[in-house]
């Protein structure tokens, strides 16, 4: 389950953990949005510390797709269908500014990529419809886009029957990306403390991050962690945790090296993958889909499954190579949320609700939150910031947030009878799969994975979710806010500060 650019890539060795020690801003995860931040703010002569429970790029930003593109599906014509068109161009100018800030670290840093056209096409005529309100809401919004002719629609990957297209877009390897940002950090005197697992962060009397080996002290701190890792505002239920997936393969046949992503399902996202951005021995192509509200998706291995059959029936691929899953956050208006978190008296900054598109939208976020702890004001910032600080919440946001939170009562409650409806003992689970049981009345999982059965609580330590077994990944995942567990009950990602009780 290791993505195609994890393959070769040779992250920075960090920096000796100095417990108790202070800086001026201390920035928790080391994926894109935190090594953006922190990397603007060493560089404007601030102590920055990056903190992160794994390695540099563990989770989403290094496990995407690599796309950096402003056309982004069907994100425009959904988000214009019920709000201004001021807020669809400030969206737009707001990752304009991170794709600009992001292109000119790669070169900077000599982290290669290749000029591609991004493409957004319609599978069935039933998604003509979307291909049409995302042209016209990217062209209002000042886009360079144009509708694919006949011939352009016959040389497609894939049939399409009507597409919108934008050029210059750009392709990368985000891993490769990922640690020349962190090795410009780092030699820009940033400390940054890999495998500091944070258990708490605290605001009064003073900005501090408990870490199991030690508090760090803050003058400011970010949250860079997906979603909050603090309850304040509670942002977890403004946004909808989402997985998806990606296969990578051996390229067999002739395929445009444009960078395709469907606006009808099931989505299906392809790119290839050649030596100027990051294919390593020999090209490939990445065949993208399988998304669904984590926890809630049946069986990931057969989603996969299924991907890995479309991939063979309509493009020319070879072996398969890799596969691998990402999670990301969309926040129920459409518009990430980036700024101060309520009730931290403006000591603590946060970004969320990227909705699978952090590559522009991350350094974005970092440009706002940079300007902000340097205490720029607020008329020399770009107008954007402004925006989309201030956007009001439309009566279609609130049907979206209504709905997703009646889904979470029901995956609640579904979760709690099925748990109790069967007791423990409970027979050995096949390698890699595991099984929900309950024992004096509360929810046990039990799973065998490389050989050992284990078993942990199965009550998210959340907000009290019954988990469910990913059978890909081999994780507990919650449906409620999409907390994931390992097999022993370790925190990887999501809302819940701590991991889950061991039982055996």
């Amino acid at each position: 389950m290791e993505s195609l650019w994890k393959q070769d890539a040779a992250g920075p060795a960090g920096s000796p953990f100095e417990a108790g020690r202070r800086h001026d801003v201390v920035v928790i995860g080391a994926g894109l949005t935190g090594l953006a931040t922190a990397l603007e703010l060493v560089r404007s002569g601030m102590d920055v510390a990056i903190v992160e429970r794994g390695g540099v790029g563990e989770l989403a930003s290094g496990s995407n797709t690599g796309k950096i593109s402003l056309l982004q599906g069907t994100t425009l014509g959904t988000l214009r269908e019920h709000h201004p068109a001021s807020l669809v161009r400030a969206y737009v100018d707001a990752n304009r500014d991170g794709f600009d800030w992001i292109t000119r670290a790669a070169d900077e840093l000599g982290v290669p990529t290749t000029v591609r056209t991004a493409v957004t096409y319609a599978q069935e005529r039933d998604g003509v419809d979307a291909v049409s309100a995302e042209f016209d809401a990217a062209r209002q919004a000042g886009l360079p886009v144009r509708l694919a002719d006949r011939d352009e629609l016959s040389a497609a990957a894939v049939p399409a029957c009507g597409a919108v297209l934008l050029e210059g877009q750009r392709a990368v390897d985000p891993m490769r990306l990922l640690v020349a940002l962190a090795e410009a950090f780092a030699a820009a005197g940033g400390s940054l403390y890999l495998g500091a697992n944070v258990t708490g962060v605290h605001v009064f009397p003073r900005p501090r991050v408990e870490t199991e080996q030690g508090p760090l002290r803050a003058g400011r701190i970010v949250l860079a962690t997906g979603t909050p890792i603090l309850d304040r505002g509670l942002y977890f239920a403004k946004v909808s945790g989402m997985r998806s997936a990606c296969v990578a393969f051996e390229l067999a046949g002739e395929v445009p090296d444009d960078m395709y992503l469907s606006a009808d399902a099931p989505t299906r996202s392809i790119r290839t993958v050649r030596a100027g951005d990051g294919a390593g021995a020999g090209d490939r192509i990445i065949v993208g889909g399988a998304g669904h509200p984590v926890g809630r998706g049946g069986s990931e291995r057969g989603r996969v499954d299924d991907l890995v059959a479309w991939a063979r029936e309509n493009l020319p691929v070879g072996a398969e190579t890799h596969r691998w899953s990402a999670q990301d956050y969309t926040s129920h208006n459409l518009v990430p949320f980036i700024g101060a978190l309520p009730r931290s008296l403006g000591r603590v900054r946060f970004a969320t609700g990227y909705a699978k598109w952090g590559l522009t939208n991350a350094p974005a976020a970092a440009l706002r939150i940079a300007s902000e702890l340097r205490g720029e004001k607020m008329r020399d910032r770009p107008k954007w910031m402004t925006t989309i600080g201030t956007r009001l919440t439309v009566p279609a946001d609130l049907a979206r947030g209504a709905a997703e939170n009646a889904k979470v009562g029901a995956a609640a409650a579904r979760g709690w009878a099925a748990a109790t409806a069967r007791p423990t003992p409970v027979r050995q689970p096949a390698e890699g799969q595991g099984e929900i049981a309950q024992r004096h009345g509360m929810p046990v999982g039990v799973a065998t994975v490389d050989g050992r059965t284990r078993a942990v609580s199965a009550v998210c330590p959340h907000l009290g979710g019954v988990l469910e077994w990913n059978d890909l990944e081999c994780t507990w995942d919650c449906p409620l806010h999409a907390s994931r567990f390992t097999a022993d009950g370790d925190r990887i990602e999501g809302p819940a500060a701590r991991g889950l009780r061991r039982l055996s």
